[in-house]
């Protein structure tokens, strides 16, 4: 609003020319003098002068906006940016319509819990015909660590949209929508990025996964502040992609044990350091988002996945829209299942730490 025109504000004719004789042309070139200064240099009484700079004064500056009209504004907002349903009724409540378009959305969790199983259902979802609730579009699955598996992508399919996969020659058609690549090194990757953004429009990409990007750090030499910084490049880009595409872009991060040892990037971490100093082997279990705290700030979403006791719960642990809650859930022919549409809000720092406990590792 300081750029707007004076010319272009609705003063009297001749208080606007003046205005131009005397460059000033904006409403920052107006208000950034005094009243005094403007009388000197336009040649105009004090009254026309505070006349006429109440009203640029009025016009430049944003209107007032009450908390409700903020509310209904986002509202509006996130429902044209639009979602990429979960079909997992309880998440996609907790998350106002599931996956969100245009910003990145992270699961971290121990291997084996269930992050792959779950980017196999969204690509299925992305790219199932919009008849059925899909986005009819294709995907592009960075497959890091090679467990993408067709044959499982086409069982979840089968099972969980057999009115789709029944049809002749629709299980090779949805497969065909999704692009897998898989880079062996981090230049490779960042290599395939640059390539990726100029495709996207061409190839009608309404999903991009990357699974995951952790797994391609893991190789580098590089580590803590250096290893953070070589992955900077990659944090801005994927969220620009992000928003320039306007697409769910969804990256799976895997976990490492923190050590009493480390110096903590969380306060509740601090905390716990102190509970267990004398308990080291308890602290040695406590387990950590893989890509660190650069990473953590720059994702939109996180959904960290976890055992407890043996159950399996996905946990909704940062979203600006939904509360910290837990979902537990099980792996089926059909993909994740959630148990519990309502779910469990969980207060404290429990949110944000990652347990596995009492639970058997398994390959997926």
């Amino acid at each position: 609003m300081a750029n707007k025109l004076i010319s272009q504000m609705g003063l009297p004719k001749s208080v606007s020319n003046v205005f131009a004789a005397r460059n000033i042309i904006t409403a920052k070139d107006a208000l950034s003098l005094t009243e005094f200064e403007l009388m000197e240099l336009l040649d105009l009484n004090l009254s026309e002068v505070i006349s006429a700079v109440g009203h640029i004064s009025e016009i430049a500056s944003p209107p007032y906006q009450t908390a409700l009209s903020l509310l209904e504004l986002r509202v509006n907002k996130e429902n044209f940016a639009g979602h990429l349903p979960t079909r997992l009724k309880g998440l996609d409540a907790a998350l106002c319509g599931g996956i969100p378009f245009g910003v990145v959305t992270e699961l971290v969790g121990p291997a084996g819990i269930g992050k792959t199983q779950f980017c196999l259902k969204l690509s299925l979802l992305a790219a199932l015909p919009s008849a059925y609730g899909g986005l009819d579009g294709h995907v592009l699955f960075i497959d890091t660590e090679s467990k993408f598996s067709s044959k499982r992508m086409i069982e979840i399919g089968v099972n969980s949209f057999p009115e789709v996969f029944h049809k002749e020659n629709m299980a090779q058609e949805m497969a065909g929508r999704i692009i897998v690549l898989r880079p062996t090194s981090l230049s490779e990757f960042t290599e395939r990025l640059q390539q990726i953004r100029d495709s996207l429009f061409q190839h009608n990409v309404k999903l991009l996964i990357v699974d995951s990007l952790a797994a391609l750090l893991s190789g580098e030499s590089s580590q803590g502040p250096h290893r953070q910084h070589s992955l900077g490049w990659h944090i801005s880009f994927l969220k620009s992609l992000a928003e320039f595409s306007r697409i769910p872009v969804v990256v799976t991060n895997q976990v490492r044990s923190q050590n009493r040892d480390e110096i903590s990037q969380y306060f509740f971490q601090a905390q716990r350091i102190t509970n267990n100093l004398d308990n080291p082997t308890k602290f040695d279990h406590h387990l950590i988002a893989a890509l660190g705290i650069h990473w953590s700030h720059a994702v939109t979403n996180r959904l960290v996945f976890e055992s407890r006791s043996g159950q399996r719960f996905m946990k909704v642990a940062k979203s600006s829209i939904s509360p910290p809650i837990a979902f537990p859930f099980d792996i089926t022919s059909s993909g994740i299942s959630l148990l519990d549409d309502d779910g469990e809000e969980i207060t404290g720092p429990e949110i944000n730490t990652i347990n596995y406990q009492g639970h058997s590792c398994l390959n997926v």
